[in-house]
């Protein structure tokens, strides 16, 4: 039969094209519209006198989507959000950095209204870097959220209590997305409810595996009410749907996001996660052929089919959040199950686990995290060979591609977001011909998504399993006690 062609959103479909080669097409910084004459200052004494095409194109794109200030209301259109496609070193971060400095130049207020998203901590900091060089002598405050601070610390640069309720000390939060998660649900006061601006920087990273979530409970949190002391009910967004009456007389703050990325997935049902509002797309990522209209292009990637160990056994335990601890438990202690690989979402996750296995006692456990130094992990790799450990818990980035010798089971405490995740999660069992099984705990609200994520990938024999509370009972007070005894160590 012949081959259907996906469906891709005409957004994708015909892209702004933005020109490859940089120096050929440079751009006098005074030739792009709507620049504030300070900014202009500001960029030719950092000795930059001209903008790289993918500056030229986005500068005023952001500008424009910002020319009625940021708080759009009555009458006003909501901003479409921007993904730009360019290759690493032509320019992405400037290309945020200044129309976002330049939409915030008149805030009265200190609120968080511009966060950026980035995976790793090298390039958080370039970015606040950037950012720093272009605030300077202003009144705007860049926080860097990377972990490289102690929680409590990075607390105090983002908050400050008063007689009133709290403020925030920052407007621009340039952020790697475990710390930001945990500001999120753990630090109080701590508000996106302004936020303006959702930049996400190498977004394919971001989209990937571990990191969806954390932008669900980005988008989740600016669209929290109330927890501004009550001030700004006025303000109050609601989740953009069909324009009603009611919902267009109120000022809202619109939330746009900016994505950047060198390879920006083409993938339309990735993209469609990101819950885009009428994108547009910059790309220099473009092959001439294609941009011609010469022939489509072959995608043989999307439809290949995963294969999973011949001896491996799949099953999923529908759950609830509080009684996941629990479950892993179960097995452990009432089960005796040994020998046993548990992954978590983000590396917080795994730390708290381990530590509160370790509380409740009865399990030889070990974390396998980028907490500990090579030789540690070394160190418990061959304990865990050796049998001394049972349960080791580890974060996707850890454990990738390590061959981890004699894994009876793999539990997925967190269920994977993706099936790229899946499969090399369940993969380090049954392996070279022994058998495995791979438990996953969903939670009620994952299961459908799970499970079709698994039908769409071609993996069909994954048995349901039951956990009974009756079987869980027997834990419970320990685990009440030792969830006290955890409480204490983190204070």
């Amino acid at each position: 039969p012949p081959q259907v062609q996906p469906f891709v959103p005409q957004w994708i479909a015909q892209p702004k094209l933005v020109k490859k080669l940089i120096k050929d097409n440079l751009v006098p910084i005074g030739d792009v519209p709507g620049i504030h004459p300070w900014l202009l200052k500001k960029l030719k004494m950092n000795g930059i006198e001209s903008f790289f095409p993918v500056q030229a194109e986005v500068i005023p794109a952001i500008l424009q989507s910002a020319s009625n200030g940021y708080l759009l209301g009555q009458g006003g259109y909501r901003p479409k959000d921007i993904c730009v496609s360019a290759p690493t070193g032509s320019g992405k971060t400037l290309a945020f950095v200044i129309p976002i400095v330049q939409v915030l130049l008149d805030r009265v207020v200190c609120r968080v209204r511009a966060l950026v998203v980035l995976p790793t901590k090298e390039l958080a900091q370039q970015v606040s870097k950037v950012f720093n060089v272009y605030t300077d002598g202003t009144s705007l405050k860049v926080v860097l959220i990377t972990g490289q601070k102690a929680f409590a610390k990075e607390q105090e640069m983002l908050v400050q209590r008063k007689v009133t309720g709290y403020c925030s000390l920052a407007d621009i939060i340039v952020a790697t997305p475990g710390r930001l998660t945990d500001h999120i649900s753990q630090t109080p006061g701590f508000s996106l409810a302004q936020l303006r601006f959702l930049i996400v920087d190498e977004a394919d990273r971001m989209i990937d595996d571990m990191h969806q979530n954390c932008l669900n409970q980005i988008v989740k949190a600016a669209f929290q009410a109330g927890n501004d002391s009550g001030s700004n009910m006025l303000f109050q967004r609601t989740k953009p749907g069909p324009v009603t009456a009611a919902s267009s007389c109120s000022p809202q703050i619109p939330l746009q996001k900016l994505l950047f990325s060198a390879t920006l997935t083409q993938d339309p049902e990735k993209l469609q996660q990101l819950d885009l509002f009428q994108p547009r797309l910059f790309t220099s990522v473009y092959s001439e052929q294609k941009a011609l209209g010469n022939g489509p292009e072959t995608e043989q990637d999307s439809n290949s089919k995963y294969t999973l160990p011949e001896e491996l056994s799949q099953r999923y335990v529908p759950c609830d959040l509080n009684s996941k601890p629990l479950i892993l438990l179960h097995f452990m202690l009432t089960m005796k199950f040994t020998r046993v690989l548990c992954f978590t979402n983000s590396r917080e996750a795994s730390h708290r686990l381990f530590l509160l296995v370790q509380a409740f006692g009865g399990v030889p456990v070990a974390e396998f995290s980028s907490r500990l130094s090579p030789s540690e992990r070394q160190r418990t790799m061959k304990e865990f060979e050796q049998g001394k450990i049972q349960l080791l818990i580890s974060t996707d980035a850890t454990a990738r591609g390590i061959d981890v010798k004699e894994v009876n089971y793999v539990i997925n405490y967190d269920a994977p977001q993706y099936i790229r995740t899946y499969v090399h999660r369940v993969g380090r069992t049954a392996r070279a011909g022994k058998l495995g099984v791979a438990f996953s705990l969903v939670l009620r609200i994952q299961e459908r998504r799970f499970l079709q994520m698994l039908r769409d990938a071609g993996i069909q024999d994954i048995k349901r399993q039951t956990v009974k509370g009756n079987s869980l009972k027997p834990l419970v007070q320990q685990y009440e006690e030792a969830l006290c005894k955890l409480e204490k160590t983190v204070k």
